[in-house]
């Protein structure tokens, strides 16, 4: 089918993991081609993520930032963990300082 990922192996992993009595020869095929799209996905973003901080090396940290910046990735894996993958820069709003205006009113100070 055109695939790279190893459709016999994930054919053998839902035979043995009791999912279902029979595995009909489609899904496998399905699987292995929704896996394969998944992990394009994650890695394209993450490699714009590489090279949006000036490294030509995917690490943890890239992972966690296309996955959190991406609704549909961060819906589907809102409650996993990446090891060494940090946390989303995000300040508060409150804790930012105070937008003032300019050539506003003249001041009440003498």
């Amino acid at each position: 089918a055109g695939l790279q990922f190893p459709v016999g192996r994930i054919h053998r992993h839902l035979r043995k993991g009791n999912y279902a009595q029979r595995v009909g020869a489609g899904a496998p095929v399905y699987l292995a081609a929704v896996l394969e799209y998944l992990a394009a996905e994650i890695l394209e973003l993450a490699g714009n993520a590489a090279r949006d901080n000036k490294k030509s090396r995917i690490i943890p940290r890239h992972l966690q930032l296309a996955i959190r910046n991406d609704e549909e990735l961060n819906k589907l894996l809102g409650h996993v963990t990446i090891a060494q993958g940090g946390v989303l820069p995000n300040i508060h709003d409150s804790l930012l300082p105070k937008k003032t205006k300019k050539g506003g009113a003249p001041s009440q100070e003498m």
